[in-house]
């Protein structure tokens, strides 16, 4: 009896014991893994719609590094792009495709070593219409100090101050003062303050893919020109004296007698101002039926104008020339001074001419050395 009652004790308090022993643990949820640190973000952002073709697409990491990023366009084909040094950043290095969807995809590492990753799908603007452009002189050419640089639109941008800011020119060995002037809507040109300096090597650069024009139209295409500036050559006439002059660096190197413009008649003048060689045409057509003329042929024929006049051969009128001011507005020479002349002209050499009664009015396709160079510059979208 006495045993059973001490097993019964001993339970008890081994049972009491049990129950509060401090040093037993109490039972806790399980801890979820921390967040990544790292986030990736990209502009544009996904499902953004009407992204300027132009925009450079940018990914970004916070808190880590970017493994891999791809940009791919609807045929498969990756658009090209390039890494910052510190692999935080990566951005396009070419233009987009208009009214297309583009798909792009990320990874990266935080500074705790995990994985991050980011993917999503964005539109391109899609053009009501396009806008082309071309640019004169083309490239390699070698034209006359007093030749303009002509960029012409297929149709008028109405946004003529997007345009011209898209336009670039350089020049070596030197940097030329100039400036570009709308002398149409579909046309703006770039000339030196003075001529050319010879010799000038000039780059054209006119990044127009992707501008906005307005009225819903774009650039369509970028276009460049690379040409030179040749030898310094002006030909200058004074008409009254019969005579064409011809200068190379200042110096007069050739003269010809002339028959210019008749007098009288400030219709059939030559007009004054400063023009340049347009074309050279080794035989021209001067047929005009409002003067009676059929089937004219003139040989060493260069032009200076749009308006109707040239530098050529007559013989016909030979008795005049150096004498007597008798044509309809071109300057006559005698065949071989014709052919000389010819010989020696660039597209772009300047024509001055003075001493008329009329003048060269701005109707012509170059009238650009017509404009004083203050009214000039106001002729600018920028100014």
């Amino acid at each position: 009896m006495v045993r059973r009652v001490v097993a019964l004790l001993t339970g008890l308090a081994l049972l009491a014991g049990c129950s509060a022993d401090p040093a037993s643990p109490a039972p806790t949820a399980p801890v979820p893994d921390a967040k990544p640190v790292a986030k990736i973000t990209a502009d544009p952002a996904p499902a953004a719609k009407n992204v300027e073709v132009t925009k450079a697409v940018t990914v970004r990491i916070a808190d880590g590094e970017l493994d891999t990023v791809a940009l791919t366009n609807p045929q498969g084909k990756q658009v090209e792009g390039e890494f910052a040094a510190d692999r935080r950043s990566w951005h396009t290095t070419e233009d987009l495709g208009f009214g297309k969807s583009y798909s792009y995809a990320a990874k990266g590492t935080g500074t705790d070593g995990k994985p991050v990753q980011l993917a999503g799908k964005f539109t391109t603007v899609s053009p009501a219409s396009t806008i082309r452009a071309t640019v004169n002189p083309v490239d390699d050419a070698v034209v006359g100090v007093g030749m303009p640089i002509s960029v012409k639109f297929d149709r008028p941008p109405a946004d003529r101050a997007a345009a011209e800011k898209a336009l670039a020119v350089e020049t070596s060995p030197t940097e030329v003062e100039g400036s570009w002037a709308w002398i149409k809507p579909t046309q703006v040109d770039w000339r030196p303050k003075q001529y050319w300096p010879a010799h000038t090597k000039v780059k054209v650069s006119a990044n127009l893919y992707g501008v906005k024009y307005g009225d819903g139209a774009y650039g369509k295409a970028d276009v460049t020109s690379e040409f030179a500036i040749g030898r310094n050559q002006v030909v200058k006439v004074h008409t009254p004296d019969h005579e064409m002059n011809v200068y190379r660096d200042g110096a007069k190197v050739a003269s010809y007698p002339s028959s210019n413009g008749r007098d009288a008649d400030p219709n059939l003048n030559t007009p004054n101002g400063t023009l340049i060689v347009m074309t050279r045409e080794p035989v021209g057509d001067f047929s005009n039926p409002r003067y009676g003329y059929t089937n004219v042929k003139k040989k060493w024929s260069v032009r200076i104008s749009n308006h109707g006049e040239y530098i050529h051969e007559n013989e016909e009128n030979a008795a005049n020339i150096g004498k007597a001011n008798t044509s309809h507005g071109c300057v006559n020479l005698r065949e071989d001074d014709a052919k000389a002349y010819f010989d020696s002209a660039l597209i772009g050499d300047p024509v001055e001419i003075t001493g008329s009664k009329a003048k060269m009015p701005r109707t012509s396709d170059v009238f650009d050395w017509l404009i004083p160079w203050s009214e000039w510059q106001a002729m600018s979208a920028l100014r």
